[in-house]
């Protein structure tokens, strides 16, 4: 649709050709004006459509609702003010019971809450070409906020941008993604879970190593930041031991899509190349935790190697309560989930969101300081699980399904 100054445009140059025909028709008659006029007529008919397409073009741009480039939107809902359609995108199922037991619920019920409707949601299932489809799909159908948990941090970037161009804000959830044009980041203090589980080691390894001083480091996904940033905070702990002879670091890789049965792989590996002589596994979360578990109870060691994890899932507190694994680090999801309906009703409204952020930023690879909510982590150990009961994290029946009567004090 025209504007009324491309409309009063496109209806002046009309007039104006009809005028210029009238004039022409009144030279007939008159040879050497109709020769004139005949040697001018293909320059006449080339300048006007110049002038049309120049008008058209002026016409199309200001009337077209896609800001490409721009961060302004359009309607009511530019920049997410006034939104209410928000799309949640998480990105597996197979590492972590999380995202679709805890995340889930607790991401419909907080930001229902903040906008009165409840969010379209996505699961990539540990595919980022997949993601980057649904991202497109949650914009297709009207969101005007994007919540991501991306897969591959650095892939995300380009829902981002896609979003950027649509003037629809996007808030990174628990992992962060590469990108300067982020508009928001929630997520835990993951160098300090690093610094929880490298601290548990530094604090119980003398406990495991009489007979030896050989430790792995079986790490998640290093398209996750978030894995970076967990290894970074365990070595800050654990290097001084390392370079004092303390412990030695046998193996240290990084596990594509925090692959629970790549895990077990790694860790038949170590053990087989060390010919059983493993004391600590320093293991990123449960789930890879399960696995590392499963290949030390084929040799039977078990609950003789110490074995770290986070995510204080279920199976890693039952096997905690068993004493085949010694810590996890338990994250109250309900806080992040909050803030991040916090961001996204603040973002609706069009009010401040420093009151949620309070000055913290994030710094991406790109040079981004991305505004930041970053939770505190807890260690749980045998001494502690009744915490993440009497959080209601886990239910009772849960954590105690399997277990004989009496296990951990708690059963």
């Amino acid at each position: 649709m025209m504007n009324g100054t491309c409309e009063h445009s496109m209806l002046s140059m009309k007039l104006g050709f009809h005028w210029k025909g009238t004039k022409h028709k009144q030279l007939e008659g008159k040879d050497s004006a109709m020769k004139v006029f005949r040697q001018r007529k293909p320059l006449y008919a080339l300048f006007a459509m110049l002038v049309l397409t120049m008008l058209l073009a002026a016409c199309g741009n200001s009337s077209s609702g896609d800001n490409t480039g721009s961060n302004t939107g359009s309607g009511s809902t530019a920049n997410g003010k006034g939104c209410k359609n928000v799309g949640v995108l998480l990105p597996e199922t197979a590492s972590s019971e999380r995202w679709d037991s805890k995340d889930r619920p607790l991401l419909t019920d907080a930001i229902t809450k903040a906008v009165g409707q409840a969010p379209q949601f996505y699961n990539a299932e540990g595919d980022a070409t997949k993601q980057q489809n649904q991202a497109d799909t949650a914009l297709t159908k009207g969101a005007c906020i994007l919540v991501v948990a991306p897969f591959d941090g650095q892939a995300a970037a380009a829902i981002v941008a896609k979003a950027k161009s649509r003037g629809v804000p996007v808030i990174a959830y628990d992992r962060l993604i590469q990108s300067k044009d982020l508009n928001y980041y929630v997520s835990f203090d993951n160098v300090k879970v690093g610094e929880l589980q490298g601290q548990y080691i530094v604090d119980h390894y003398k406990d495991y190593t009489k007979s030896g001083t050989n430790m792995v480091m079986i790490n998640g996904a290093q398209t996750d930041n978030n894995a970076i940033l967990f290894r970074q905070g365990a070595l800050s702990k654990l290097q001084p031991l390392v370079e004092a002879k303390s412990l030695t670091k046998v193996y240290d890789q990084y596990t594509p899509a925090w692959d629970n049965d790549k895990a077990r792989t790694e860790m038949d590996g170590a053990l087989n190349a060390q010919n059983g002589n493993v004391q600590i596994a320093y293991v990123a979360n449960d789930g890879m935790a399960n696995s590392v578990i499963a290949a030390l109870k084929a040799k039977q060691l078990n609950g003789k190697v110490l074995v770290t994890g986070q995510d204080a899932t279920v199976a890693g507190l039952q096997n905690i309560i068993l004493g085949d694994q010694m810590m996890t680090v338990y994250k109250a999801i309900s806080k992040e989930a909050q803030a991040t309906a916090d961001l996204v009703k603040a973002i609706s409204d069009g009010t401040d969101t420093a009151g949620v952020t309070n000055g913290a930023t994030t710094k991406t690879a790109d040079g981004g300081a991305v505004p930041s909510v970053l939770e505190q982590p807890v260690a749980i150990d045998k001494t502690n699980v009744k915490t993440v009961l009497d959080d209601n994290y886990v239910t009772k029946g849960d954590l105690c399904k399997g277990l004989p009567a009496g296990a951990g004090g708690i059963c």
